[in-house]
């Protein structure tokens, strides 16, 4: 097991752990969770070793073998295949000393050989790529062929097949399209030893692990079973402690008033006494800090445009005269909340660009009013920012004729606070970058939000936050994410993008979750163009209520 005994690590100029003691069993599946910036990361650079705790201690069982997924496999002449079978490392070891072993020596290298199961070693890694999006055709292509995106992928395929005894996962649905992510949430389930998971992701904790370490305060709690056991016991031991609070300051204040009636009385000095020394021991019960994040402002369009808002009639879109899309006959209207489903590289980007207008249509039709507004959120324009600059600069620009105080005021309902309006980006977490340009690109009040992965850098209750957000705005929304919870509580249709094109999927997340892996099991999909795949038998439209969070 791993034991964790009053460990203290300072860096940076703070306290990320004080005293923090937690032993995790051995083959226990535990997500970690705690607001961004509370130390997950740093925790596991010290289980690595890679930091060092100034007291306390860290042991693992005696020659356990630990893995973490933190970079991309580099990008060499090495095939895809042979790059994770080469992190089997006793089998390397093994079949390369086959080479030049002493005869007496085969026979106990052939034994072990056996012992591992080496021989399924390529269809167990093939296995786990055909899971994470690569086909049989990308497993002789050179890593150098694949971009860091799939080269994260290799790394996490890598791990998986390893099969370390404690494998250490920061946030690995971050670089995975949702089916990834839901091809992962499956393969958790079944992994034979320990998994400590970073997550944001609500149905992951949910539905792979089986106790959640809490990282708060500088300390480490351990509550058995997944992401909404835990929320409701932290929720009870708060009402209990709240509850234990308030009858301790009743009963100190009665023994206070007690003193101060009794103290000078000659008669009573004795028991005056006997109440300070118990009212001296008694330990005070900590307040329970209410930890609520900023909300979103996601303004809704001051003035509705007539249906539809927008209507595509054979409408073909790509680069450089190549299609990536074609034949879309498609109408979104004023209050639609589409979640748009697809493997990455099926075209999901470019249909937000075609809607936002950042990319003209090769062919076909496009009828929407002039007068809409669209709210474009995606991920390059986290990577775009200029790192020196400054929240304040940004929304200086952004409202050049507002005076300095609106803008402030209006950095501050972003939940930015006034420190962090004059910090540049370089130094804002990935979770406040993120909140700015949200809200600044809801700011106008849109008719539309087209949202391309827009919890990437958020923590749970962030998302929350956003979800609030989402079902309060009355406004259009198409929706591109890996968090199937968002998808879930949000979307009230489905389209899936596939093979070129994008047509309705007929049926709810938990029918696509069941489509996805049923798909994974039997068919094998490229990482840039996947084979049209038949939609599950027809069933009535998802068209749920919009749900609050």
């Amino acid at each position: 097991m791993l034991q964790i005994e009053d460990l203290v690590f300072n860096g940076w100029g703070r306290r990320f752990f004080d005293s923090a003691t937690v032993t995790v069993p051995t083959g226990a599946k535990v997500g970690v969770v705690g607001r961004n910036g509370v130390g997950k990361t740093t925790l596991f650079k010290l289980i690595l070793g890679e930091l060092s705790h100034d007291s306390g201690e860290i042991s693992l069982p005696k020659n356990a073998k630990i893995a973490s997924v933190d970079q991309e496999h580099p990008a060499s002449p090495v095939s895809l295949l042979d790059t994770v079978l080469a992190a089997d490392v006793e089998r390397e070891a093994l079949n390369a000393e086959l080479e030049t072993a002493p005869p007496e020596r085969l026979g106990e290298i052939y034994d072990r050989l056996i012992e591992i199961d080496a021989d399924s070693a390529p269809a167990r890694a093939s296995e786990i790529l055909s899971g994470l999006g690569f086909s049989n055709a990308d497993l002789v292509r050179p890593m150098s062929e694949f971009s860091g995106g799939w080269r994260m992928r290799v790394a996490l395929v890598a791990a998986l097949f390893a099969e370390p005894d404690y494998l250490l996962l920061d946030e690995p649905t971050n670089y995975l399209d949702l089916e990834g992510a839901l091809w992962l949430e499956a393969r958790l389930k079944k992994y034979p030893h320990t998994v400590l998971i970073i997550s944001h992701d609500r149905e992951l904790l949910s539905n792979s692990v089986d106790s959640i370490l809490y990282l708060h305060d500088g300390k480490l709690d351990l509550y058995t079973g997944g992401y909404d056991e835990f929320e409701r016991q932290r929720a009870e031991k708060a009402r209990l402690q709240t509850a234990a609070r308030t009858k301790q300051e009743a009963e100190r204040a009665h023994i206070q008033s007690f003193i101060d009636r009794f103290r000078a009385k000659a008669s009573k000095a004795a028991q005056a006494q006997s109440r300070i020394k118990r009212l001296a021991k008694l330990a005070p019960i900590a307040a329970v800090v209410d930890e609520r994040v900023m909300p979103f402002t996601l303004p809704s369009p001051e003035k509705k445009l007539a249906p539809p808002l927008i209507q595509l009639d054979h409408v073909s879109v790509g680069y450089d005269g190549t299609p990536i899309l074609r034949d879309l006959n498609l109408r979104l209207d004023v209050d639609d909340r589409i979640g748009l489903l697809g493997v990455n590289g099926a075209g999901k980007s470019t249909f937000a660009k075609l809607v936002a207008g950042a990319l003209p249509a090769m062919s076909g039709h496009i009828k929407k009013d002039g007068r809409i507004k669209v709210g474009w959120f995606h991920q390059h324009q986290i990577e775009a920012l200029d790192p020196i600059d400054t929240p304040l600069d940004i929304i200086r620009r952004e409202l050049p004729n507002e005076a300095e105080s609106t803008r402030r005021s209006r950095l501050a309902q972003f939940g930015l606070s006034f420190d962090k309006q004059d910090t540049t980006v370089a130094d804002l977490s990935g979770g406040e970058r993120a909140r700015l340009l949200l809200n600044l690109v809801a700011m106008s009040g849109p008719h539309l939000l087209i949202l391309d992965e827009p919890t990437n850098h958020l923590d749970i209750d962030s998302r929350r936050a956003l979800l609030d957000a989402l079902n309060d705005y009355a406004g259009a929304v198409i929706l591109i994410t890996h968090d199937r919870s968002l998808i879930d509580l949000v979307a009230d249709r489905l389209w899936l993008t596939a093979d070129g094109h994008i047509k309705p999927f007929q049926g709810d997340m938990d029918e696509y979750a069941r489509f996805v892996l049923d798909r994974a099991r039997g068919i094998t999909r490229t990482p840039s163009q996947r084979p049209a795949q038949k939609a599950p038998p027809q069933q009535h439209q998802n068209n749920k209520k919009r749900k609050k969070g």
